[in-house]
């Protein structure tokens, strides 16, 4: 298992959960400087958190809760957004308090050793997990490791534009990503739609005669265009009463690889609560120097060159 992981994914280990057992095996911990994951329960009114470690309550000094906390450059937010939510740590120490023992952590050190150890030597091009933590107008923010936040414009999330990442995303899911490039101040910049195919890849799952389903994602004066797959959309001619978001039954005229058109007819559009299903990603590990949306021979060219 990858240690430096988006927070939560050790929660439910054996190893995770062996720590908590008994003084000794929080000592041991300590002393190993195993990284553990509880969930944070209080953030006090100095912005200390407090975890949940089963029989004991843990204590993440302020200045220990993130990167950047005591130099001013992240916010106490930082903080603040992690309770009731898992953060990961470190057992720097213990002290009592009438007798009972209270571990003292630090998630800041955590964080520097993965940002040393992990994030510092990624490349352009490397393929990561990631867990969405939460979602503005202009992208989802994402955890790459440690509760280290990076981003993913909403352009760069699929082929098939979307009006707002929730169309794709919700807060807590486990995604795929691509390094896009390394930031100077340390940031990493990041992409998602090299992950989810090519346009043949796509359209190989469709078939012309067929009748499938799709969302609305755009409705011009000339025509509607439907998501097939979060990387492949095609155009319906004008239509009454429809509107952006909702489901559609549409058939399948044609499927045009030189022109990267998908041709269709629009059988029915209405409003459903369907639960957006999981990504399909043709790539989840490894490393892309280059990726080619486009087909050989069509008329416009869509790609991405890592470097």
């Amino acid at each position: 298992m990858r240690i430096y992981q988006p927070e939560g994914l050790l929660l439910d280990t054996a190893a995770n959960r062996l720590a908590f057992q008994s003084a000794a095996t929080l000592e041991e911990a300590c002393a190993s400087g195993q990284i553990l994951e509880s969930r944070a329960i209080v953030c006090d009114s100095e912005h200390n958190l407090i975890v949940d470690m089963g029989a004991w309550r843990g204590i993440i000094p302020r200045e220990e809760g993130a990167l950047g906390i005591a130099e001013g450059t992240t916010r106490d937010i930082a903080i603040i957004s992690r309770v009731n939510k898992p953060v990961c740590y470190r057992i720097t120490g213990f002290t009592r308090e009438g007798g009972v023992l209270i571990p003292q952590l630090s998630r800041r050190a955590v964080q520097q050793e993965c940002m040393q150890q992990y994030i510092c030597k990624l490349t352009p091009g490397d393929v990561i997990p990631a867990r969405a933590t939460h979602l503005e107008s202009f992208g989802c923010f994402v955890d790459i490791g440690c509760g280290i936040p990076s981003l993913i414009p909403i352009d760069a999330i699929s082929v098939s534009r979307i009006s707002h990442p929730r169309d794709r995303f919700r807060n807590g899911q486990l995604l795929y990503a691509v390094v896009r490039a390394l930031e100077p101040d340390g940031r990493v910049s990041l992409s998602h739609k090299e992950l989810l195919g090519s346009w043949e890849e796509n359209a190989a799952q469709f078939g012309a005669g067929e009748t499938v389903a799709g969302i609305v994602r755009s409705v011009e004066e000339y025509g509607v265009f439907i998501e097939l797959t979060p990387n492949l959309a095609g155009l319906a001619e004008p239509h009454e009463g429809i509107a952006v978001g909702q489901h559609a039954s549409v058939y399948i005229k044609s499927l045009l690889p030189e022109k990267m058109k998908v041709k269709l007819i629009i059988v029915d559009a209405f409003d459903a609560n369907y639960r957006t299903p999981p990504a399909h990603y043709f790539i989840t590990e490894g490393h892309i120097d280059h990726w080619r949306y486009s087909p050989i021979g069509a008329d416009r060219l869509i790609e991405t060159t890592f470097c």
